[in-house]
C-alpha cells in the first residue's frame, strides 16, 4: 500500500548526494529530451534522402539505400545499440578506438545512442518518404519536367513537399518511438528518464512512486509532441489529398 506522504520522497534529499530525488528524475528527462530531439533531426534529414533515393530509377542510388534500409529495419534496435557501442570501436584503426574509448562515459554513451538511433530510425524515415513520393499521381513528376526543372528540381519543389504533408501522421508516430526508444540508452550506462527512475528506485526503495512519475512524464511528453503535430498537420494540409487525416 502506498501512502500519500510517500510522494514527498521527490523533495528528499538523495542518498548519493546528487540533490533531490525529483532532480534525478529532472535530470534525466533533459537527457531524454536532447537524445530524441537530435536523432529526429538526423533521422529525418538522412531518411529524406535515402526515401528520395528508393525512388529513382538509377539503380547505383536505389539499390544501396535498399539495402540500407532492409539491414537496419530487421534488425533489433536493442543489437544495434550493442555493436556501435562495444564492437565497432574494436573494427576502427587502433588511433580512433584508442580515442573513442578515451572519451568521458557520458559522452561516449551520448553519442553512441544518438548515432544508433538515429540510422535505425532513418530507415523508418527513408519508407515513409518513398511511400509518400509514390503516393503522388504520376502526372505531378511528369508536370514538372514540362516545366523544364531538371529531376533534383522536381523533388525540391514539387514532390517532397506534397510528399512530406501527406505522411505527417505517421511521421508524429515515428517521433514519439525515437522518444520511447531513447530507453535503451540505460543498457550502455546513460542515466536518461527510465535509468534515473530505476535508480530513484533502488536508492529510496519506493518503486511505485518513482515508475508512476516516469510514467506520466513520458505520457505528458508525447501528448505535447502529438498536440504540436497536429497543428503542424493543419497548416500543411493540402484540401482533397488523401493522407492527411489525423490518425
Amino acid at each position: 500500500m502506498t501512502y500519500a506522504w510517500d510522494w514527498l520522497i521527490f523533495f528528499k534529499p538523495s542518498v548519493t548526494g546528487e540533490g533531490l530525488y525529483g532532480w534525478m528524475l529532472v535530470r534525466g528527462l533533459g537527457w531524454t529530451l536532447l537524445i530524441s530531439l537530435l536523432s529526429w533531426l538526423f533521422a529525418l534529414a538522412l531518411g529524406t534522402v535515402l526515401g528520395t533515393m528508393r525512388t529513382l530509377t538509377n539503380r547505383w542510388l536505389a539499390w544501396p539505400a535498399l539495402l540500407y534500409v532492409h539491414c537496419f529495419r530487421n534488425t533489433p534496435l536493442l543489437v544495434q545499440l550493442f555493436l556501435w557501442f562495444f564492437v565497432v570501436p574494436e573494427l576502427l584503426p587502433p588511433a580512433w578506438g584508442t580515442a573513442i574509448k578515451q572519451l568521458a562515459p557520458t559522452t561516449g554513451q551520448f553519442l553512441t545512442v544518438v548515432l544508433c538511433l538515429s540510422l535505425y530510425t532513418a530507415a523508418k524515415v527513408a519508407e515513409l518518404v518513398r511511400a509518400g513520393i509514390e503516393a503522388l499521381p504520376p502526372g505531378q513528376r511528369a508536370a514538372g519536367a514540362a516545366m523544364g526543372l531538371t529531376q533534383v528540381d522536381v523533388y525540391r519543389y514539387v514532390l517532397l513537399p506534397q510528399a512530406f504533408r501527406t505522411i505527417v501522421p505517421p511521421l508524429t508516430s515515428d517521433f514519439m518511438n525515437v522518444f520511447k526508444n531513447s530507453a535503451v540508452a540505460l543498457t550502455i550506462g546513460l542515466m536518461e528518464l527510465t535509468g534515473q527512475s530505476r535508480q530513484l528506485s533502488e536508492f529510496s526503495a519506493q518503486s511505485f512512486e518513482a515508475f508512476t512519475a516516469a510514467t506520466l512524464i513520458y505520457m505528458a511528453v508525447t501528448y505535447g509532441v502529438v498536440l504540436v503535430m497536429r497543428h503542424v498537420e493543419r497548416r500543411a494540409r493540402i484540401p482533397g489529398m488523401l493522407g492527411t487525416a489525423s490518425g
